[in-house]
């Protein structure tokens, strides 16, 4: 099978990873976005987690006057449901499906396997974690919205997922109000997300990478 190209990195001196961290990048980004991100989490040595992050494909972005760059999907119009093309959403999704179903193959148990997405990485990360047939340890997304949750179905699996959304109080590509409405949406769907925002605009901020870091290792400890 052919998997979305990643970097990986691991967190720990081991011989075998026994826990892993799917995460998607935004728009525009790669799957170096956030790999320096992985020693500034400090985690212990014990969790032995595999980070992997995809490089999402080059495609035109019709919000960017159909520039080719790494997108999930094409964004058609930057209302406030976001218009896009969903064949290529769902084949996103697919990917990110294809990779955890990898790490299982790999070893890991899918009770030690965190999906996390930023921006656009993170509506892709919302739905594959929450229609994905297996228990997860947890979803984490950051800077994003849930645009799919009017019309998705969701998988008794992971009814009791664990979520943590991150958010920018002065996110100018994605305001707090995405943000919110993703928290207000889960809680209608019967999850039990955690919510909490930073005074930044679009991007990670150090106080959010040591939240992070504490989350991750209450979800894998």
């Amino acid at each position: 099978m052919d998997y979305l190209p990643c970097v990986e990195v691991e967190s720990y001196s081991a011989e075998n990873a026994n826990a892993a961290v799917i995460w998607l990048h935004g728009l525009g980004a790669s799957g170096h976005d956030f790999q320096p991100i992985v020693p500034e989490l400090h985690l212990p040595d014990q969790l032995a987690v595999r980070f992997i992050f995809p490089h999402a494909p080059n495609i035109p972005v019709t919000i960017n006057g159909g520039m080719v760059m790494p997108a999930w999907y094409d964004i058609l119009a930057l209302d406030i449901e976001r218009e896009i093309n969903e064949q290529q959403f769902q084949d996103s999704v697919d990917a990110t499906i294809a990779l955890i179903e990898r790490e299982i193959e790999r070893g890991t148990s899918s009770e030690r396997i965190i999906l996390a997405g930023f921006s656009q990485g993170g509506a892709i990360a919302y739905h594959a974690a929450l229609t994905y047939g297996r228990k997860l340890a947890g979803l984490m997304t950051m800077s994003t919205y849930f645009g799919t949750h009017k019309n998705f179905k969701p998988h008794p699996a992971n009814k009791n997922i664990p979520i943590h959304i991150f958010h920018g109080m002065h996110d100018p590509m994605v305001p707090e109000t995405m943000g919110k409405q993703a928290l207000a949406a889960l809680e209608q769907l019967g999850y039990s997300p955690e919510y909490k925002a930073y005074p930044m605009a679009h991007e990670v901020c150090v106080e959010q990478i040591n939240d992070i870091s504490a989350w991750l290792q209450k979800r894998l400890c």
